[in-house]
């Protein structure tokens, strides 16, 4: 396969707070030392990885990539595209057949719900999990991921007239770069992720959590069954305290500004405090209330100084990673 296709690799799922409009923000807010040496680029809340796709393509000076997320079916996923792309396309292309041959809406909405059905039984090889994990996301209403208590997908039918199911370009550009890039896939605690830290060279976190909620009505980081919550964020800042004690660690993260929303809830000012934090602008689509979506400010803290002038960077060359 041509090196150039790597160059359309993007996020092969739609997920909430995905990072796909702020990334010329965040790579404005990027350490310079990152434009001047290897590093290992680490990625513990990867969700659906537009971060992850631009470091890679952005930065061929990344000597290791290891990539982390809580929910199992979403890093299965990330293994598939990676380790069985022809397998997957052949199965998105069969489904996606299936489902646009349906002539009515209700028939669609059946066949989606029985496909919801499949998804969230146990036994189903990784491959067909990950086929009706993309099916879902492309055909559930607003590409939302969301788990009840019970840790079963319960997003409703989104109502979508001609949606793309298997985008076969995109899933060879993303599997040809996380192979040539060596990205290792985990599925844990964040915490875990420290193990993986060079302690001889240059190493950078990205932390792309589940957002703590603006309102008790905004409320949405149910990505799996068990809530992120204040004491889960706090854990996090306390990971990252640790984290800053290492001279070869730069770390970068984004949460939700919730004193903007709220002058009084200063909670990750507090739990941030000696850190630089800086605001970034972003579009809220998810939101029932459809005037209560669009332009919110969101936080970025990191333990260093930001400096918003890039340095020039060379042309991504992959030809030395050997396949």
């Amino acid at each position: 396969m041509a090196l150039s296709v790597i160059y359309n690799a993007k996020p092969f799922v739609k997920w909430v707070g995905g990072k796909g409009q702020l990334l010329s923000q965040l790579e404005a807010a990027l350490s310079r030392e990152l434009y001047d040496d290897d590093f290992t680029y680490i990625e513990p809340f990867v969700g659906g990885g537009a971060m992850l796709f631009f470091m890679l393509q952005k930065f061929p000076n990344i000597k290791r990539v290891v990539i982390n997320d809580i929910n199992r079916n979403l890093t299965e996923a990330y293994r598939m595209v990676k380790e069985e792309p022809e397998g997957l396309v052949y199965r998105l292309k069969h489904i996606e057949q299936q489902y646009l041959a349906i002539d009515t809406e209700e028939k669609r909405k059946d066949f989606y719900l029985e496909m919801r059905r499949r998804f969230n039984e146990n036994e189903l090889a990784s491959i067909d999990k990950a086929t009706l994990l993309i099916f879902l996301n492309r055909t559930c209403y607003n590409g939302l991921y969301r788990e009840n208590s019970k840790g079963q997908f319960n997003v409703p039918f989104g109502r979508y007239a001609n949606p793309t199911i298997c985008n076969e370009e995109l899933i060879y550009a993303d599997s040809e770069l996380l192979n040539r890039r060596n990205v290792e896939i985990l599925n844990g605690d964040f915490k875990e992720t420290a193990k993986f830290i060079d302690d001889f060279g240059l190493n950078f976190f990205y932390f792309d959590p589940p957002y703590r909620p603006l309102s008790a009505t905004s409320s949405f980081n149910s990505y799996v069954k068990e809530e992120f919550d204040d004491d889960n964020q706090r854990d996090l800042a306390d990971f990252c305290r640790n984290l800053n004690k290492k001279d070869n660690v730069k770390w970068m993260l984004s949460n939700a500004d919730c004193s903007a929303k709220n002058p009084k809830d200063t909670f990750f000012e507090d739990i941030y405090d000696g850190f630089n934090i800086q605001r970034v602008f972003a579009s809220r689509m998810v939101n029932a209330n459809a005037s209560k979506r669009g332009k919110l400010t969101e936080l970025l803290i990191s333990n260093y100084k930001s400096n918003n002038a890039l340095p020039k960077t060379k042309q991504l060359n992959l030809s030395h990673i050997e396949k």
